[in-house]
């Protein structure tokens, strides 16, 4: 097996964002509104605007005074996301918006729309540490963590744009480029700004939250004591060892069993099943004695409280990993759901956008 790159854990030194009013606590909020000269009720009155209207502009919040609107603006309102590109698939349903950080670093979140639900799949870093040789993010390397402000924008952006179709924004997936779990207090924060009412939050249900994660066994156990009701994905890839030692290079630290282990304890705490992200790519991890010993592990691990997500792989351009054949992929299924485990394959929205995180990123910086 080829050697393949070494994980960053830690982010490299690249600027983080100024300060924003979604980086700071509700007490943090008032304290900076009291320094600019105004009463620390204009902290919730903009917290309305900003979470409730979906508002990031404080010179369109007509019930501040004028003269302070610039102030507040300039303090406590930089410009986090520029977009550069937007693409749409799926006749409109998909829409992929490529954003320019303060510092130049691109960013990647991807609106699906269905029929009973809009899903908002978001960024938490810019690139990832965690060099999966099969993703497109994991070959670009880690530029940096998100701010938490960052984070919770992607959210704010994608819901005016439901709201501006009469619709609402209700399901965030952390599955966009980064491992949420490497930048673990930043996503917290964002995660509960996601989930509170109105005006501390934009109101989303926890348990139409899912946090995703290559499986940092510490961090998981972590995000188990915080009480939360999200959904856990961990993007296993392979039942063994041996082979998800090079396709997922954090396992060299973790292993299957562990990350198992510590998505028992998530599943007991949180009373919700987790899911299992696998990518289907041929000849590597859909052979069909790993479905056997898949199914065989999860069931032993975590009985009913798992759920296979089986992900035809998205190919990136030039990449010599390629998606599994359909009837392989049916064998698979069929072979997991024998051992007890119920398993169905994603539906792949936005392929012809080149959907797989990363991919509209590493296109522009190409271009």
């Amino acid at each position: 097996m080829s050697e393949f790159p070494k994980i960053q854990l830690l982010a490299p030194k690249h600027g983080m964002p100024p300060k924003h009013f979604a980086d700071l606590t509700k007490a943090e909020r008032q304290a900076a509104i009291q320094e600019l000269g105004l009463p620390k009720f204009r902290a919730d009155q903009i917290a309305r605007h900003y979470y409730g209207r979906f508002e990031a502009d404080p010179t369109t919040m007509t019930d501040l005074p004028e003269a302070q609107r610039e102030l507040v603006k300039d303090a406590l309102f930089p410009t986090l996301l520029t977009p550069v590109r937007t693409v749409e698939t799926d006749e409109g349903d998909t829409t992929k918006t490529l954003w320019r950080l303060h510092d130049g670093i691109l960013l990647e979140s991807v609106l699906m729309r269905y029929t009973d639900r809009a899903t908002l799949c978001i960024s938490s870093q810019a690139g990832c540490g965690m060099a999966c040789p099969f993703c497109a993010t994991g070959q670009g390397g880690l530029d940096r963590n998100l701010s938490t402000a960052e984070i919770v924008d992607q959210v704010r952006e994608a819901a005016a744009m439901m709201e501006a179709e009469g619709s609402r924004l209700s399901n965030i997936v952390f599955m966009g480029m980064g491992e949420p779990l490497a930048n673990y207090k930043r996503v917290v924060s964002a995660v509960r700004q996601i989930t509170q009412p109105s005006p501390d939050g934009f109101g989303i249900s926890q348990r139409n939250i899912t946090v995703s994660t290559v499986g940092l066994a510490p961090a998981i156990r972590k995000l188990a004591d915080e009480d939360l009701s999200c959904t856990l994905a961990v993007s296993l890839h392979t039942p063994d060892d041996e082979l998800r030692d090079t396709l997922v290079p954090i396992n060299n630290r973790y292993s299957v069993q562990e990350v198992l282990d510590a998505a028992r304890y998530y599943a007991d705490k949180s009373s919700r099943r987790v899911s299992i992200e696998y990518a289907l790519i041929r000849d590597i991890n859909d052979q069909d004695f790993r479905a056997d010993m898949l199914g065989q592990k999860l069931h032993e691990a975590l009985g009913s409280k798992v759920h296979v997500n089986l992900i035809p792989l998205n190919p990136t351009p030039g990449s010599k990993w390629d998606a599994s054949p359909k009837e392989r992929q049916d064998e698979f299924v069929r072979r997991v759901i024998a051992q007890g485990v119920t398993c169905t394959v994603r539906d792949t929205k936005g392929q012809e956008i080149a959907a797989a995180c990363g991919q509209l990123a590493a296109d522009e910086k190409v271009g």
